[in-house]
């Protein structure tokens, strides 16, 4: 099982213009150099057979002659390696000579595709030799007693042995460069992976407009894109060139070469185009502007699928870098601009829900943990954009059986830093007369004994609230969410949820942002001591030294685990086969495997179970990818059954166990 990965090599080789049996050897030892790193498709530079500064000797039949013979080894090479191979060349016919990419899969030429368009410009003299492809028809000719299809109109289909295929489409350097590529069509066609055979010269500033140009191509065809260019060997009589090859997959670079290196340089990554091919089925624009086309083709011609064997897949030789933190840019200064941005889009959030509504006050309850922390953070930033006072701000903390004595402090001193007007309601009482009531036991210690507590905790937010005339600014985070890890018309509900598509592990880090960069010594003191508390409920009564004895992580599991999951699950629609492949992955020296099944099962099980609360959640602003908010990103049946995810059986019992309903 390949998991939707695929790994292409770019390489630049060593050559000498004009020199097809040094070159050959060359492209023979960039075959063997990819096919060491265990990838199932190399991807050579454009005219590379002969070298791309051959000028006039273009038009010679020796050198034609000699690039057009090499084909049929360097196809065998590549069968006997296990890949299949592009290579450029030029390509006489008719009468005309073409810049070509040929295409050598199962042992043989597969196809050749012709650049479409043709420079003549600046240095570029290229229709003093070649012929433009685009406003030529599609057709078939001979190359090493074997008849291929020859033309821009072909895509090719990638099969292995294994089972599993997908298109790719070829383009050649100056066609990515102009306001329709060919690789636009190519992807509507239904290309997942795109391969674009470059020889461009280098100057001052273009390698960052040709990273920006590729990276930017992958994100409009939501696909993969793979450039490899023409190094250092060629001929610098007027210009230079670098190798620049580069790697990019839906708006994100993946790699790059290093430029001027005097050696061979292979650059080999391993694309995700599964999650292409779901991101396509997600972007109705996408598929609308597809099928639009599809009866179109290349201008007003059908594609040819030409059907390329690849290689099978080895797992061995995956060396994609799985993060563990898919919430998180690891990058210190990525990831503090990511906080700013957030904390921001909450802030303005909750700035228009309160100039709306004309509330006066902002009614929030204050724990001591993280998700109250931060919510409190967004009011006051709020407040501050505003041009308010933040004794606007009616926060209280309302211990109950659970309370630790850290929190409460955390809690009392971090309302009196922030500047809020602080209230603190014991509700233990209430909850013994609540209980008593309804005839429970307060000696056992339920799910009834703990949701008791999360509910008159809400009840008095609210009734606070129609009192002060304000609103209830809500505290849990997406991660809470997904798993259902909130109290049902207790935490579950507010007037506005400034935490609702932030996940566990962002939380974290926001509060350290707003340590580090917002808040005063003494706040970010305080705000320090909450970051080094465990993640609780706090329902259970404390330990007999006061701490807290109720741990979140250890029921529902470690947050990173649990927000990776998320993220694949949700994002990017991975099956759990692939997700387990990506969590060892990425996790395998933290959590052994059979740890990281557990709480991906667990994982399954409660997100299913527990959406009926977020068919019903309160409004709150959307901050990054992903949101579960039943309005926008994510709608789903309550009743949905999880066993296509987890296998047959009954599988909601277990589920509900511990589920804070």
């Amino acid at each position: 099982m390949d998991y939707g990965f695929f790994r292409a090599a770019a390489v630049s080789p060593r050559l000498r213009p004009a020199d097809v049996a040094y070159n050959v050897r060359e492209i023979e030892g960039g075959l063997e150099a990819a096919a060491a790193t265990g990838a199932r498709l190399a991807l050579f530079p454009e005219l590379c057979v002969t070298g791309y500064t051959c000028a006039d000797l273009f038009l010679q039949d020796r050198l034609l002659e000699a690039a057009e013979a090499a084909l049929p080894g360097l196809a065998a090479k590549a069968a006997a390696l296990g890949l299949a191979a592009v290579v450029g060349l030029p390509f006489a016919r008719d009468g005309a000579v073409w810049n070509c990419a040929a295409i050598l899969a199962g042992g043989a030429v597969a196809g050749l595709v012709p650049k479409s368009y043709v420079p003549n410009y600046k240095e570029y003299y290229e229709a003093r030799w070649f012929s433009a492809a685009a406003s030529h028809p599609d057709r078939r000719v001979v190359v090493g007693g074997r008849e291929v299809p020859f033309g821009p109109g072909l895509l090719f289909r990638a099969e292995a042995e294994t089972g599993g295929s997908f298109l790719f489409g070829v383009e050649i350097c100056e066609d990515l460069w102009l306001p329709l590529p060919p690789s636009s069509l190519q992807a509507l066609a239904g290309a997942l992976l795109l391969l674009n055979l470059s020889a461009s010269t280098e100057m001052v500033g273009k390698a960052d407009y040709r990273r920006e140009l590729v990276v930017q191509q992958s994100a409009r065809c939501v696909s993969a894109y793979l450039y490899a260019a023409a190094g250092c060997e060629e001929s610098t009589t007027d210009v230079v060139f670098s190798g620049h090859s580069l790697a990019a997959e839906y708006g994100t670079l993946l790699g790059e070469s290093p430029r001027f290196s005097r050696k061979a340089e292979t650059l080999a990554i391993d694309f995700d185009l599964g999650r292409l091919e779901g991101e396509r089925r997600r972007l109705s624009t996408f598929g609308e502007q597809a099928s639009a086309l599809r009866s179109g083709g290349f201008g007003n011609r059908p594609w040819t699928i030409v059907q390329a064997p690849v290689g099978p897949w080895s797992e061995d030789s995956f060396a994609r870098p799985v993060d563990r933190r898919p919430f998180v840019p690891s990058d210190p200064s990525r990831r503090d601009e990511r906080c700013r941005e957030v904390f921001s889009i909450q802030a303005a959030g909750l700035a228009k829900r309160l100039e709306h509504t004309g509330a006066k006050r902002l009614v929030i309850g204050i724990s001591g943990g993280l998700d109250s922390t931060l919510a409190l953070l967004v009011s006051a930033k709020t407040l501050d954009l505003l041009g308010r006072k933040r004794s606007d701000i009616l926060a209280l903390t309302m211990p109950g059986f659970g309370t630790s004595l850290s929190t409460l402090a955390n809690a009392r001193e971090l309302m009196a830093r922030v500047g809020a007007e602080a209230r603190e309601i014991d509700i233990k009482a209430a909850c013994r007369a609540h209980l008593e009531d309804i005839g429970h036991d307060p000696e056992a210690r339920d799910i009834t004994y703990e949701n008791a507590q999360a509910r008159e905790r809400t009840q008095i937010l609210m009734d606070l609230a129609n009192e002060q005339g304000g609103i209830v600014v809500g505290t849990g985070d997406l991660s809470e969410a997904a798993l259902g890890w909130s109290t049902y018309n207790g935490d579950h509900m507010s007037m506005y949820a400034v935490n609702a598509s932030v996940p566990k592990t962002l939380v974290r880090h926001l509060v350290a942002w707003v340590a580090a960069v917002e808040a005063d010594a003494s706040t970010a003191e305080v705000l320090r001591r909450v970051l080094e508390t465990p993640i609780s409920p706090e329902l259970l009564p404390p330990d007999e030294n006061g701490r807290i004895s109720q741990e979140t992580e250890a029921a529902v599991g470690p947050y990173e685990l649990q927000d990776f999951f998320l993220y694949q699950h949700v994002r990017w629609g991975s099956s759990p086969d692939k997700i387990r492949f990506l969590a060892r992955r990425a996790f395998g020296t933290d959590y052994a495997a059979p740890e990281i099944d557990r709480w991906l099962e667990l994982f399954y099980r409660r997100f299913f179970a527990q959406q009926f609360k977020r068919s019903c959640v309160p409004d709150g602003p959307k901050v990054g990818s992903i949101s579960l908010s039943p309005r926008g990103d994510w709608r789903m049946p309550s009743d949905a059954r999880p066993d296509l995810w987890l296998g047959a059986g009954d599988c909601l019992p277990s589920a509900l166990n511990g589920s804070k309903f």
